[in-house]
């Protein structure tokens, strides 16, 4: 073959190897299944260490109401963390309601999002079983503020990118918004319980300001689109 009828074929070649280099790992969907089938797992793994408490006090003779008395924290923790991790995934599964494609950047980023839900009941067990340290307040705290920054990183993604996806700008713009509250409440709930020791985790309770924040600035919006509607 000669040089003339070869250099087509590696135009070709090298064409179809630059389409395959931009094509996405996964699609959309497939992507939207994985992370449900994650965060099912991690929520499974959040009851492990209550199984085991339970084999091993009943081997020791133990009844319900000495496992309820000596495992309490250990079954707030799970129940903790099981109602954070599901009000996650239903947010996660709000912003991807309406994604249609990915991007590999994109598949990275709730990759490291699910690394943060599968690394949780880590740090759960430790606050049910072991005394409280600062290393455990930053583990626990710490990956819940790390989970909702990747998801406000995943918002301003799809932002930068509408190509993705058929969300409303002001549906996108009003979960920024709510992201960075939330951002912000883990962040200081995370310094309040590291600088005072007596309040501890006490100190997530602070999230309950997160729905009172969300209504301030939904009226914030609102006041602002009547105000520029009126101009």
């Amino acid at each position: 073959m000669s040089r003339a009828e070869d250099d087509p074929q590696r135009l070709i070649a090298a064409a179809a190897d630059a389409t395959d280099q931009d094509r996405p790992i996964l699609s959309a969907e497939r992507l939207k299944a994985f992370v449900d089938a994650v965060v099912a797992i991690a929520m499974t793994l959040l009851i492990l260490p209550l199984m085991e408490s339970v084999i091993e006090l009943g081997r020791e003779g133990e009844g319900v109401e000495e496992y309820l008395a000596k495992d309490s924290m250990q079954l707030l923790s799970f129940v903790l963390s099981f109602v954070l991790i599901a009000t996650f995934w239903m947010t996660h599964h709000r912003i991807f309601d309406r994604v249609e494609r990915a991007t590999n950047a994109l598949i990275w980023l709730q990759v490291a999002w699910m690394f943060t839900i599968v690394w949780l009941p880590v740090p759960t067990a430790m606050l049910g079983s072991m005394d409280t340290s600062t290393v455990q307040k930053v583990l626990y705290i710490g990956s819940l503020l790390v989970t909702s920054l990747l998801l406000l990183a995943t918002r301003l993604y799809l932002r930068a990118h509408p190509q993705l996806h058929s969300i409303p700008p002001t549906s996108l713009r009003r979960g920024i918004s709510v992201e960075i509250v939330l951002c912000a409440l883990y962040a200081t709930a995370l310094l309040v319980a590291v600088l005072v020791p007596e309040i501890g985790y006490f100190a997530m309770f602070l999230m309950l300001l997160s729905s009172p924040a969300q209504l301030l600035l939904d009226r914030r919006n609102r006041a602002m689109q009547r105000t520029a509607g009126a101009e």
